[in-house]
């Protein structure tokens, strides 16, 4: 029986140096896929043998109540800072920190902080050591060169960078992003609201993640969710794309209902229906160019409070000259097209046509900058399905013009 018990120790022990060589490998999510069939003991002893940085990633990508089962398994730091980092909100810099390893009291000397760190070294790339008073508050930063050439009595409170830049653990990733723009650091320090450190983030990680959100926000504008994956099951897409469908079928029959208003304009003056999806196109266009812009500068904080008033005027002084030039091109063309089919009135149709495009590329411009500020103003992801929105809103103000025009005009 003893033997049987060996045997299975072995065995598992085994399993764990071969799992622990292939996740090394491989990319995070790669590497929870390759460890979902496992059992959680044997998981587990993976991620303790991990470099915390990569085991905190694995953890971070794993399914949450998977996540939570093994953080009690797990004998090192991991865990318990994997349970620290989900108090933090979601899109925080608490949520991707790692334990603070590398962090020695102010009145430790060079020697007994060397000795420390050579045997770390032996698992762990190491870069800065953080210095902290007894209450666990950061007080500087220890920069390997200085502690090179530092004297072995001396102590690190003499030889840290007093006062460093460091993250509020509760910072929203873009913060972030946007206070390291000027600062090329591999690792920052992460502290409470009391300056305690509770942590640290590579360099690295935070652009991965930033990275990571705005490739979610071409598919969040057409309402995919940024949870959703190539590898998600196609039931669990269905549940998460479905609704915006339904909502963007329903804004579709609003469109639909302007176009049947003016039924009988369109029956008279049969040729207008060709140039309908030429200018909802068109507007269409417009505004997701206003769109994109103004996303953009709501990511990159560029859009401060009280520039909404000048950026809504540029977007309509842009519709109002993007309208004319194109305006001119599409009322030639509805005259050469109504000339050909016989139309008895083709420069009153050209005429149409070119008010129509001035106006709704005026409105498209200006409806692309108000969506997101409207839709951030109610406390929504400024994100979430604004093309759909959009897309409603431009084919009704076109579509509804050119239709309304025409009745004025010829009829």
């Amino acid at each position: 029986m003893n033997e049987d018990n060996k045997q299975v120790v072995l065995v598992d022990e085994r399993r764990v140096q071969q799992l622990v060589y292939a996740v090394n490998r491989r990319a995070p999510l790669d590497a929870v896929q390759l460890l979902e069939r496992e059992s959680d003991e044997l998981v587990a002893s993976v991620l303790e043998q991990l470099e915390s940085t990569l085991a905190m990633r694995i953890l971070a990508n794993m399914d949450l109540k998977r996540a939570e089962m093994l953080t009690p398994i797990i004998q090192d730091r991991v865990g318990e800072q994997w349970l620290v980092n989900q108090s933090y909100p979601e899109d925080s810099i608490g949520r991707i920190m790692e334990p603070p390893i590398e962090a020695f009291r102010v009145d430790m000397l060079v020697k007994d902080v060397v000795n420390v760190l050579r045997e770390s070294s032996v698992d762990r790339q190491i870069v800065y050591a953080y210095a902290v008073d007894k209450e666990m508050k950061l007080m500087g930063v220890i920069v390997m060169r200085d502690l090179l050439f530092a004297r072995s009595y001396d102590c690190i409170e003499d030889i840290m960078v007093e006062q460093p830049f460091y993250f509020r653990a509760s910072s929203s990733i873009g913060d972030a992003m946007r206070a390291v723009l000027l600062r090329h650091y591999p690792i920052y320090p992460v502290c409470d609201e009391d300056c305690k450190l509770v942590g640290f983030i590579r360099g690295y990680a935070l652009f991965e993640r930033r990275t990571y959100e705005l490739t979610a926000h071409s598919g969040q504008m057409v309402g995919v969710v940024k949870e959703e994956h190539v590898t998600t099951p196609w039931l669990k897409c269905l549940f998460m794309r479905h609704p915006w469908l339904q909502l963007n079928l329903l804004t579709a029959f609003v469109a639909g209902a302007v176009v049947g208003f003016f039924d009988e304009t369109i029956a008279q003056v049969v040729v207008l229906a060709a140039f309908l999806p030429v200018l909802a196109g068109q507007s269409g266009n417009t505004g997701c160019q206003a769109l994109a812009v103004t996303l953009r500068g709501l990511t990159l904080n560029e859009l401060k409070p009280g520039m909404e008033r000048k950026v809504v005027i540029k977007e309509g002084i842009l519709g109002l000259c993007n309208g004319v030039l194109v305006g001119i091109t599409a009322a030639l063309g509805m005259f050469i097209y109504a000339s050909s089919v016989g139309s008895e009135v083709p420069v009153k149709l050209a005429f149409v046509v070119l008010l129509a495009m001035l106006g709704s590329c005026i409105a498209s411009g200006v409806t692309g900058v108000m969506i997101p500020l409207i839709l951030r103003r109610l406390g929504a992801d400024p994100v979430t399905a604004s093309t759909i929105f959009l897309t409603t809103a431009t084919d009704v103000i076109s579509m509804g013009l050119l239709l309304i025009l025409a009745s004025i005009v010829i009829l």
